[in-house]
Protein backbone atom coordinates (compact mmCIF):
# COMPACT_ATOMS: atom_id res chain seq x y z
CA UNK A 1 0.00 0.00 0.00
CA UNK A 2 1.51 3.31 -1.07
CA UNK A 3 1.66 6.58 0.83
CA UNK A 4 -0.77 9.38 -0.01
CA UNK A 5 -0.35 13.02 0.87
CA UNK A 6 -3.60 12.87 2.85
CA UNK A 7 -1.78 10.47 5.21
CA UNK A 8 0.96 12.97 6.05
CA UNK A 9 1.31 14.29 9.61
CA UNK A 10 -1.17 17.04 10.39
CA UNK A 11 -0.17 20.43 9.03
CA UNK A 12 2.60 19.19 6.72
CA UNK A 13 0.68 19.65 3.46
CA UNK A 14 -0.46 23.09 4.56
CA UNK A 15 3.15 24.11 5.25
CA UNK A 16 4.28 22.87 1.85
CA UNK A 17 1.51 24.85 0.15
CA UNK A 18 2.21 27.96 2.20
CA UNK A 19 5.77 27.89 0.89
CA UNK A 20 9.24 27.41 2.35
CA UNK A 21 12.90 27.05 1.48
CA UNK A 22 14.05 23.49 0.74
CA UNK A 23 17.79 23.10 0.10
CA UNK A 24 19.00 20.33 -2.22
CA UNK A 25 21.35 18.43 0.06
CA UNK A 26 25.06 18.03 -0.86
CA UNK A 27 27.23 14.99 -0.11
CA UNK A 28 29.98 15.26 2.52
CA UNK A 29 33.07 13.28 1.50
CA UNK A 30 36.50 12.60 2.93
CA UNK A 31 39.70 13.13 0.95
CA UNK A 32 39.44 9.44 -0.01
CA UNK A 33 36.03 10.22 -1.57
CA UNK A 34 34.17 8.13 0.99
CA UNK A 35 31.15 9.32 2.93
CA UNK A 36 31.81 11.50 5.98
CA UNK A 37 28.74 10.69 8.13
CA UNK A 38 29.54 13.29 10.78
CA UNK A 39 29.68 16.15 8.32
CA UNK A 40 26.74 14.75 6.35
CA UNK A 41 24.56 15.04 9.45
CA UNK A 42 26.05 18.43 10.28
CA UNK A 43 24.83 19.73 6.92
CA UNK A 44 21.29 18.54 7.64
CA UNK A 45 21.39 20.16 11.08
CA UNK A 46 22.63 23.41 9.54
CA UNK A 47 19.79 23.53 7.01
CA UNK A 48 17.11 22.76 9.57
CA UNK A 49 18.44 25.16 12.19
CA UNK A 50 18.65 27.83 9.49
CA UNK A 51 14.87 27.55 9.17
CA UNK A 52 14.50 25.37 6.08
CA UNK A 53 11.05 23.87 5.74
CA UNK A 54 12.46 20.61 4.46
CA UNK A 55 15.35 18.72 2.90
CA UNK A 56 15.74 17.26 -0.59
CA UNK A 57 18.14 14.30 -0.55
CA UNK A 58 19.33 11.95 -3.29
CA UNK A 59 18.96 14.70 -5.90
CA UNK A 60 21.52 16.16 -8.32
CA UNK A 61 23.29 18.17 -5.61
CA UNK A 62 23.70 14.94 -3.60
CA UNK A 63 25.34 13.42 -6.74
CA UNK A 64 23.51 10.75 -8.70
CA UNK A 65 26.53 8.44 -8.39
CA UNK A 66 25.55 7.70 -4.77
CA UNK A 67 23.36 4.96 -6.24
CA UNK A 68 26.18 2.99 -7.82
CA UNK A 69 28.26 3.51 -4.65
CA UNK A 70 25.53 1.99 -2.45
CA UNK A 71 24.97 5.26 -0.59
CA UNK A 72 21.40 6.16 -1.59
CA UNK A 73 19.65 4.72 1.46
CA UNK A 74 22.55 5.72 3.74
CA UNK A 75 22.35 9.45 2.98
CA UNK A 76 18.55 9.40 3.13
CA UNK A 77 18.75 7.78 6.57
CA UNK A 78 21.25 10.33 7.92
CA UNK A 79 19.01 13.25 6.89
CA UNK A 80 15.98 11.53 8.40
CA UNK A 81 17.87 11.11 11.69
CA UNK A 82 18.72 14.82 11.74
CA UNK A 83 15.11 15.66 10.95
CA UNK A 84 13.97 13.56 13.92
CA UNK A 85 15.96 15.88 16.21
CA UNK A 86 13.69 18.79 15.29
CA UNK A 87 10.66 19.76 17.34
CA UNK A 88 8.74 20.58 14.15
CA UNK A 89 8.78 17.88 11.51
CA UNK A 90 10.42 19.06 8.24
CA UNK A 91 9.23 17.98 4.80
CA UNK A 92 11.50 15.20 3.56
CA UNK A 93 11.84 14.85 -0.21
CA UNK A 94 13.88 12.07 -1.85
CA UNK A 95 15.12 12.15 -5.41
CA UNK A 96 13.94 9.31 -7.67
CA UNK A 97 15.49 8.76 -11.08
CA UNK A 98 15.64 6.26 -13.92
CA UNK A 99 12.96 4.17 -15.58
CA UNK A 100 9.91 2.92 -13.71
CA UNK A 101 11.42 -0.09 -11.90
CA UNK A 102 14.28 1.99 -10.49
CA UNK A 103 12.13 5.00 -9.56
CA UNK A 104 9.52 2.81 -7.84
CA UNK A 105 12.26 0.99 -5.90
CA UNK A 106 13.77 4.29 -4.77
CA UNK A 107 10.34 5.59 -3.75
CA UNK A 108 9.81 2.49 -1.60
CA UNK A 109 13.19 3.00 0.11
CA UNK A 110 12.29 6.62 0.81
CA UNK A 111 8.87 5.69 2.15
CA UNK A 112 10.44 3.14 4.48
CA UNK A 113 12.74 5.81 5.89
CA UNK A 114 9.90 8.20 6.65
CA UNK A 115 10.13 10.49 3.63
CA UNK A 116 7.03 12.34 2.50
CA UNK A 117 7.49 12.77 -1.26
CA UNK A 118 9.79 12.00 -4.16
CA UNK A 119 11.24 14.57 -6.54
CA UNK A 120 10.75 12.71 -9.80
CA UNK A 121 13.28 13.29 -12.58
CA UNK A 122 12.23 12.42 -16.14
CA UNK A 123 15.75 12.73 -17.61
CA UNK A 124 15.82 8.98 -18.37
CA UNK A 125 12.75 9.34 -20.59
CA UNK A 126 14.31 11.39 -23.37
CA UNK A 127 12.68 10.35 -26.65
CA UNK A 128 9.71 8.69 -24.94
CA UNK A 129 6.11 9.60 -25.69
CA UNK A 130 3.98 11.72 -23.39
CA UNK A 131 1.78 8.69 -22.72
CA UNK A 132 4.81 6.67 -21.58
CA UNK A 133 5.99 9.43 -19.25
CA UNK A 134 2.56 9.92 -17.71
CA UNK A 135 2.23 6.15 -17.13
CA UNK A 136 5.62 6.23 -15.40
CA UNK A 137 4.55 9.14 -13.17
CA UNK A 138 1.32 7.34 -12.27
CA UNK A 139 3.25 4.22 -11.28
CA UNK A 140 5.56 6.15 -8.95
CA UNK A 141 2.63 8.17 -7.57
CA UNK A 142 1.04 4.89 -6.50
CA UNK A 143 3.99 4.51 -4.11
CA UNK A 144 4.60 8.06 -2.86
CA UNK A 145 3.32 11.62 -3.30
CA UNK A 146 5.11 13.29 -6.20
CA UNK A 147 7.12 16.49 -6.36
CA UNK A 148 7.25 17.05 -10.12
CA UNK A 149 10.43 18.37 -11.69
CA UNK A 150 10.91 20.34 -14.90
CA UNK A 151 14.69 20.10 -15.38
CA UNK A 152 16.24 22.42 -17.92
CA UNK A 153 16.94 20.60 -21.23
CA UNK A 154 20.44 22.16 -21.38
CA UNK A 155 21.58 19.85 -18.57
CA UNK A 156 19.70 16.70 -19.54
CA UNK A 157 16.05 17.51 -18.96
CA UNK A 158 13.21 16.61 -21.31
CA UNK A 159 11.19 19.34 -23.02
CA UNK A 160 7.65 19.10 -21.65
CA UNK A 161 4.52 20.80 -22.99
CA UNK A 162 1.66 22.52 -21.20
CA UNK A 163 -0.45 19.51 -22.22
CA UNK A 164 1.96 17.19 -20.38
CA UNK A 165 1.79 19.31 -17.24
CA UNK A 166 -2.01 19.35 -17.41
CA UNK A 167 -2.04 15.55 -17.42
CA UNK A 168 0.66 15.36 -14.74
CA UNK A 169 -1.19 17.80 -12.47
CA UNK A 170 -4.32 15.68 -12.80
CA UNK A 171 -2.58 12.80 -10.95
CA UNK A 172 -4.14 13.15 -7.51
CA UNK A 173 -1.03 12.20 -5.53
CA UNK A 174 1.01 15.09 -6.99
CA UNK A 175 1.68 17.62 -4.23
CA UNK A 176 4.18 20.04 -5.76
CA UNK A 177 6.23 20.87 -8.85
CA UNK A 178 9.79 22.20 -8.97
CA UNK A 179 9.91 24.50 -11.99
CA UNK A 180 13.49 24.60 -13.25
CA UNK A 181 13.66 24.90 -17.05
CA UNK A 182 15.57 28.24 -16.85
CA UNK A 183 13.10 29.44 -19.47
CA UNK A 184 10.17 31.82 -18.97
CA UNK A 185 8.08 30.23 -21.74
CA UNK A 186 8.51 26.75 -20.27
CA UNK A 187 7.80 28.09 -16.77
CA UNK A 188 4.46 29.38 -18.03
CA UNK A 189 3.74 25.97 -19.58
CA UNK A 190 3.87 24.40 -16.10
CA UNK A 191 1.61 27.07 -14.65
CA UNK A 192 -0.85 26.76 -17.53
CA UNK A 193 -0.99 22.99 -17.08
CA UNK A 194 -1.68 23.22 -13.35
CA UNK A 195 -4.34 25.85 -13.91
CA UNK A 196 -6.14 23.90 -16.63
CA UNK A 197 -6.04 20.71 -14.54
CA UNK A 198 -7.89 22.55 -11.77
CA UNK A 199 -5.08 21.58 -9.40
CA UNK A 200 -3.88 24.98 -8.19
CA UNK A 201 -5.21 24.42 -4.66
CA UNK A 202 -3.56 20.99 -4.32
CA UNK A 203 -0.19 21.53 -6.02
CA UNK A 204 2.42 23.81 -4.48
CA UNK A 205 4.64 25.56 -7.01
CA UNK A 206 8.35 25.81 -6.18
CA UNK A 207 11.06 27.55 -8.17
CA UNK A 208 14.21 25.86 -9.35
CA UNK A 209 14.92 28.65 -11.84
CA UNK A 210 18.24 29.75 -10.41
CA UNK A 211 18.45 32.61 -12.90
CA UNK A 212 15.23 34.24 -11.55
CA UNK A 213 14.68 33.02 -7.98
CA UNK A 214 13.41 36.30 -6.55
CA UNK A 215 11.32 37.20 -9.60
CA UNK A 216 9.60 33.81 -9.45
CA UNK A 217 8.75 34.30 -5.77
CA UNK A 218 7.38 37.81 -6.29
CA UNK A 219 5.38 37.46 -9.51
CA UNK A 220 1.60 37.07 -9.45
CA UNK A 221 1.01 34.86 -12.50
CA UNK A 222 -2.37 36.04 -13.78
CA UNK A 223 -3.10 33.67 -16.66
CA UNK A 224 -6.69 34.73 -17.24
CA UNK A 225 -9.95 33.02 -16.47
CA UNK A 226 -10.94 35.32 -13.63
CA UNK A 227 -9.35 33.28 -10.83
CA UNK A 228 -6.68 34.34 -8.38
CA UNK A 229 -3.15 34.60 -9.84
CA UNK A 230 -0.94 31.56 -9.38
CA UNK A 231 2.00 32.02 -7.05
CA UNK A 232 5.34 30.26 -6.78
CA UNK A 233 5.48 29.93 -3.01
CA UNK A 234 8.95 28.56 -2.29
CA UNK A 235 12.08 27.06 -3.74
CA UNK A 236 13.77 23.67 -3.89
CA UNK A 237 17.24 24.66 -4.94
CA UNK A 238 20.85 23.57 -5.01
CA UNK A 239 21.69 27.26 -4.65
CA UNK A 240 19.96 27.23 -1.27
CA UNK A 241 22.35 24.53 -0.02
CA UNK A 242 24.72 27.45 0.66
CA UNK A 243 24.10 30.65 2.64
CA UNK A 244 20.88 28.94 3.69
CA UNK A 245 19.92 31.25 6.57
CA UNK A 246 19.91 34.16 4.12
CA UNK A 247 17.86 32.11 1.65
CA UNK A 248 15.24 31.34 4.31
CA UNK A 249 15.01 35.04 5.14
CA UNK A 250 14.70 35.94 1.45
CA UNK A 251 11.86 33.46 0.87
CA UNK A 252 10.05 34.79 3.92
CA UNK A 253 10.42 38.41 2.78
CA UNK A 254 9.02 37.56 -0.64
CA UNK A 255 6.13 35.63 0.87
CA UNK A 256 5.22 38.54 3.15
CA UNK A 257 4.64 40.99 0.27
CA UNK A 258 0.94 41.73 -0.10
CA UNK A 259 0.82 44.98 -2.05
CA UNK A 260 3.35 46.89 -4.09
CA UNK A 261 6.71 45.16 -4.34
CA UNK A 262 9.47 47.18 -2.67
CA UNK A 263 12.09 48.20 -5.22
CA UNK A 264 14.94 47.03 -3.00
CA UNK A 265 13.42 43.55 -2.81
CA UNK A 266 12.91 43.33 -6.55
CA UNK A 267 16.51 44.49 -7.05
CA UNK A 268 17.69 41.39 -5.19
CA UNK A 269 16.76 39.28 -8.21
CA UNK A 270 19.89 40.44 -10.03
CA UNK A 271 22.11 40.10 -6.96
CA UNK A 272 20.95 36.54 -6.22
CA UNK A 273 21.36 35.61 -9.88
CA UNK A 274 24.93 36.93 -9.91
CA UNK A 275 25.72 34.92 -6.78
CA UNK A 276 24.21 31.86 -8.41
CA UNK A 277 26.37 32.35 -11.50
CA UNK A 278 29.46 32.01 -9.33
CA UNK A 279 28.23 29.03 -7.32
CA UNK A 280 26.84 27.16 -10.32
CA UNK A 281 29.76 27.95 -12.64
CA UNK A 282 27.62 29.35 -15.42
CA UNK A 283 30.77 30.58 -17.21
CA UNK A 284 31.75 26.95 -17.82
CA UNK A 285 28.29 25.51 -18.57
CA UNK A 286 27.74 24.33 -14.97
CA UNK A 287 30.82 22.08 -14.88
CA UNK A 288 31.73 23.22 -11.37
CA UNK A 289 28.20 23.44 -9.98
CA UNK A 290 28.54 20.83 -7.22
CA UNK A 291 32.12 21.79 -6.38
CA UNK A 292 30.98 25.41 -6.17
CA UNK A 293 28.45 24.54 -3.48
CA UNK A 294 31.11 22.50 -1.71
CA UNK A 295 33.60 25.39 -1.79
CA UNK A 296 31.23 27.75 0.02
CA UNK A 297 30.55 25.08 2.66
CA UNK A 298 34.29 24.32 2.94
CA UNK A 299 35.10 27.95 3.61
CA UNK A 300 32.52 27.95 6.39
CA UNK A 301 33.95 24.77 7.94
CA UNK A 302 30.95 22.57 7.23
CA UNK A 303 32.87 20.48 4.70
CA UNK A 304 36.50 19.45 4.80
CA UNK A 305 37.06 19.76 1.05
CA UNK A 306 35.33 20.13 -2.31
CA UNK A 307 35.72 16.49 -3.33
CA UNK A 308 33.05 14.86 -5.52
CA UNK A 309 32.52 11.18 -6.25
CA UNK A 310 33.66 11.87 -9.80
CA UNK A 311 37.27 13.06 -9.52
CA UNK A 312 36.80 15.08 -12.73
CA UNK A 313 34.19 17.27 -11.05
CA UNK A 314 36.01 20.21 -9.49
CA UNK A 315 36.09 23.99 -9.38
CA UNK A 316 36.62 25.62 -12.76
CA UNK A 317 39.41 28.13 -13.41
CA UNK A 318 38.49 31.44 -11.83
CA UNK A 319 35.44 30.07 -9.98
CA UNK A 320 36.96 30.45 -6.51
CA UNK A 321 37.75 34.09 -7.24
CA UNK A 322 34.17 34.68 -8.41
CA UNK A 323 32.83 33.16 -5.20
CA UNK A 324 35.01 35.50 -3.16
CA UNK A 325 33.85 38.49 -5.20
CA UNK A 326 30.11 37.86 -4.86
CA UNK A 327 30.37 37.10 -1.15
CA UNK A 328 32.16 40.43 -0.62
CA UNK A 329 29.74 42.28 -2.90
CA UNK A 330 26.58 40.94 -1.24
CA UNK A 331 27.42 40.15 2.41
CA UNK A 332 23.74 40.50 3.37
CA UNK A 333 23.02 37.41 1.25
CA UNK A 334 25.53 35.24 3.14
CA UNK A 335 25.32 33.63 6.58
CA UNK A 336 28.92 33.16 7.71
CA UNK A 337 28.30 34.50 11.22
CA UNK A 338 25.35 32.16 11.77
CA UNK A 339 27.43 29.16 10.71
CA UNK A 340 30.42 30.23 12.80
CA UNK A 341 28.25 30.52 15.92
CA UNK A 342 26.69 27.06 15.55
CA UNK A 343 29.25 24.91 13.74
CA UNK A 344 30.61 23.22 16.86
CA UNK A 345 27.12 22.07 17.83
CA UNK A 346 26.25 20.68 14.39
CA UNK A 347 29.50 18.73 14.26
CA UNK A 348 29.08 17.27 17.75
Amino acid sequence: MGLRWEDWPEGLAARLRAGCAIPAHPLALTAARTLDPRRQKALSRYYLDAGSGGLAVGVHTTQFAIRERGLFDVVLRIAAEAAAEQARRPILVAGAIGRTAQAVAEARIARGLGYHAVLLSLAAWKGASEDEMIAHCQAVAAEMPLFGFYLQPAVGGVRLSAAFWRRFAAIDNVVAIKIAPFNRYATLDVLRGVLEAGAADRIALYTGNDDHIVADLLTPFDLGGGGAPLRIVGGLLGHWSVWTRAAVDLQARCAAVTGDIPAELLALDAAVTEMNAAVFDVAHDFHGVIAGCHEVLRRQGLLEGTWCLDEHEALSPGQAELLTAVAERYPHLTDDAFVRDNLHRWLS
